[in-house]
């Protein structure tokens, strides 16, 4: 076995840091790491976050955490924030929040730019949630950027996914336009002692009412006041339920179906756009294609069946 796959197993904590980082690089080392832990995946609980921001998705993780690691578990927290497109950085600020929580060797915490990955997600994810689940996490949670109505990519990744509104925003009409709808397991209504949580908590319910009619099962609303640690115990209990849920129903099986069918689509996309745009040859073949686009010889539709003809010949 891979050396530092070999230590990843073993839960240390540079060799977990140094594969993700390898991983975020597109490194072969990464992707031979990958292969010797897969088959030591499969026994976290990968919980989603998503929502908009300010709504204390950072501050419920870091409680929830806590909870979770009264109960003996140890969790990995992925927390992604948006990459500019101008200088290329990312903030990465998580970690100021969850200071905490950073000294505990039971806990794993890392800070993700998008690297322009739509969705809310990074396109090196899928491996980070693997790394952390052969690690010995038991719980993984996954973070969004928290930008609003793009964020729908948590669900193919995540076991439960949480919608986090708060009151006074609007959320609740927004989540139709946002499709979250449809990806959210439990509705979380975060800083619940502020004025109007009980107009937010009538807007979800109605539209749980129309959603869960004639299923089986409702989508729970959970009000929590995260910095008071208020309805955290209840939110973790609600959280194990849709586990158990999903275990009894053999959604579980299906749910993670879909992660490996994205992560293989994903893997598959980032190698075909490193093969075309670092292969010298499609590098150059690629910036005459564009001259010619530009002095409008060439259409867009043409250019890309002569690039995708060669590399399926």
């Amino acid at each position: 076995m891979n050396a530092l796959a070999s230590q990843v197993l073993k839960g240390d904590q540079r060799s977990i840091a140094r594969l993700i980082t390898l991983a975020e690089n597109s490194d072969i080392l990464a992707s031979q790491a990958m292969k010797d832990i897969h088959p030591h995946t499969g026994h976290a609980h990968v919980i989603g976050i998503t929502g908009v921001m300010g709504s204390g998705k950072s501050t419920l993780i870091a409680e929830l955490t806590s909870e979770y690691r009264k109960k003996g578990l140890q969790v990995g927290i992925i927390a992604i924030d948006p990459t500019s497109p101008f200088s290329g950085g990312a903030l990465l600020g998580d970690r100021i929040r969850m200071m905490e929580l950073a000294t505990d060797d039971g806990v794993f915490i890392r800070s993700m730019g998008t690297r322009g990955m739509l969705g809310g997600l990074t396109s090196a994810v899928y491996d980070v949630v693997e790394i952390l689940d052969a690690s010995g996490k038991d719980v993984v949670f996954v973070e969004t950027v928290g930008v609003g109505q793009a964020e729908v990519d948590v669900v193919k990744i995540a076991d439960t996914t949480l919608v986090v509104l708060v009151p006074g925003l609007g959320d609740a009409i927004q989540t139709i336009k946002a499709g979250v709808m449809e990806i959210a397991d439990i509705y979380v209504v975060n800083k619940a002692d502020r004025p109007g949580v009980e107009q937010t908590e009538a807007e979800l319910q109605s539209l749980v009412d129309i959603s869960c009619s004639g299923k089986d099962r409702q989508i729970p609303i959970i009000k929590t006041a995260a910095k008071e640690h208020q309805g955290i115990i209840e939110l973790v209990n609600e959280m194990e339920r849709h586990q158990k849920y999903l275990k009894k129903s053999r959604l579980f099986d299906t749910q993670r179906r879909k992660r490996y069918e994205a992560e293989l689509v994903e893997i598959i996309r980032k190698r075909l756009m490193n093969f075309i745009f670092d292969e010298s040859t499609f590098k150059e073949k690629v910036e005459i294609l564009i001259d010619q686009i530009s002095k409008k010889e060439l259409d867009p539709y043409t250019a890309a069946d002569e690039i995708l003809g060669k590399i399926i010949k």
